[in-house]
This record gives structure tokens, sequence and C-alpha cells, in this order.
């Protein structure tokens, strides 16, 4: 899957407009998480939404990709994850560059919102740990981290866990970087054998310095890939 899978439903006409993003459901907001795109799909940079007033807002840069070597607006695909509503927003607009990673959005439209996952997810395999500090079985146990976004991860372990259980999740992603923890809790369960368990889970109690640091280690694990591919 690419880093964008947009839902095929009619294009909203209107601008997004800052006095209707506190009723409408698929409402935009400051501070929101992105993701920016070309139109062909290859990721630009992460960061997050501010200042938004009839259809223009800016957007501050958490790390770069692949930037065009150009001051001229770019066209892009805007994708963001609502908090509130827990749902994945997808947008149009077209960003222009301004000083100290700051980019300028225009012509931003809402055209679809759904209950897909929120941000890109990358394939891992990494040694990780999973502590659990209630039941019988509480403590620190072996499992695999297989994929990582920002809003979640999905495990594997040999334990059985329930759903809505908690545990702390440490694994190093990469090995220049220090051990990343999340606290998260499990959301789906799939048994892939015998004493083989893959676990959904989502990331609980993360702040804003979190999350970019988050969005930081998995696009610098990504570009690694791409480097040795």
């Amino acid at each position: 899957m690419g880093f964008l899978d947009f839902f095929r439903k009619p294009a909203k006409t209107e601008p997004v407009n800052a006095a209707e993003q506190d009723s409408a459901e698929d409402t935009v907001y400051s501070g929101m998480r992105v993701e920016v795109t070309t139109l062909e799909g290859k990721m630009l940079f992460a960061g997050k939404l501010a200042n938004l007033r009839d259809g223009t807002a800016e957007l501050y840069q958490y790390i770069e990709g692949e930037l065009p070597q150009s001051f001229e607006p770019i066209p892009v695909k805007i994708r963001g994850y609502n908090d509130r509503t827990r749902k994945a927003v997808f947008m149009d607009g077209t960003i222009t560059q301004k000083p100290k990673h700051v980019w300028q959005v225009d012509g931003l439209v809402v055209t679809s919102t759904g209950n897909d996952r929120a941000f890109f997810r990358l394939d891992t395999n990494l040694d990780a740990t999973a502590t659990t500090f209630r039941g019988v079985g509480a403590g620190e146990k072996p499992c695999k981290l297989l994929n990582i976004s920002v809003g979640g991860a999905c495990i594997g372990s040999q334990y059985l866990y329930h759903t809505q259980d908690t545990f702390l999740l440490k694994v190093k992603l990469l090995e220049d970087r220090d051990v990343s923890t999340m606290f998260c809790q499990i959301l789906r369960i799939t048994v892939r054998g015998e004493g083989n368990y893959e676990y959904g889970c989502r990331f609980l109690e993360l702040n804003e310095t979190d999350q970019e640091k988050i969005t930081q280690n998995i696009f610098a694990v990504q570009r690694k890939k791409r480097g040795s591919s």
C-alpha cells in the first residue's frame, strides 16, 4: 500500500471554512497532524496544520522527505487525522515554501473522510518488548514489532493478551537512535497459529513532542530502507 489510499467519493467544492470547523464532523483544525504528498503519491513531508482561514493555512514541517528543488507552488494531497472523531481526513491544496520549514497552503479543500488508517504504516520486523502491569502474566515479555505508524503499531507475540489490555512497548527503530517507548492499547487480535498472535494496537497519552519524535524515527527508517534497496 502506498502512502495514501484515497476514498473515491465526490469532492467537496467549497474551501474549508474556519468558522464551521467546530460543528462539522469532517473538520480540520489547527494542530492536526498531516502527511503531504505529490499528486502521484510521493511523500514530501509530515507536519501539522496551523492558522486556518477561508481555504488557506500554514503547514509546519516535522521532517522532510524528498522535496523538489523549486520555490514554485506545488499541488499536493494532504492526509490528516482528526483526534476528536478518530477519522482520517483527505484534502487537496497548493503549497508554497516559506522560511523556517513553514509552507503556505492555498485552495485547501476537504475531499473525503473515513475510518481509514490515519497515517502511512511502515512494515518492520524488529525485536521489541511488551511490559504489562496487571494479571498473572504481568512483566516484560519479548515480541516483534511488525509495523508502526504515528498512531499505533502491530506486534507479534507468543503470549496471549486480550482486547483493551494495555502495555508499554519498547523498541529501537534504528541502531543510532534512542529506544522508543510507547504506551499501547490492544484493539485487534489475529491468531496466526498455536502460540502465534498478532496484536493491532493504538498509542495512548502521546503528546505533540512524542508524536513528532515517532514521526521522525519512522521516516528515518523509511529513508534508510529506500537507500539500501
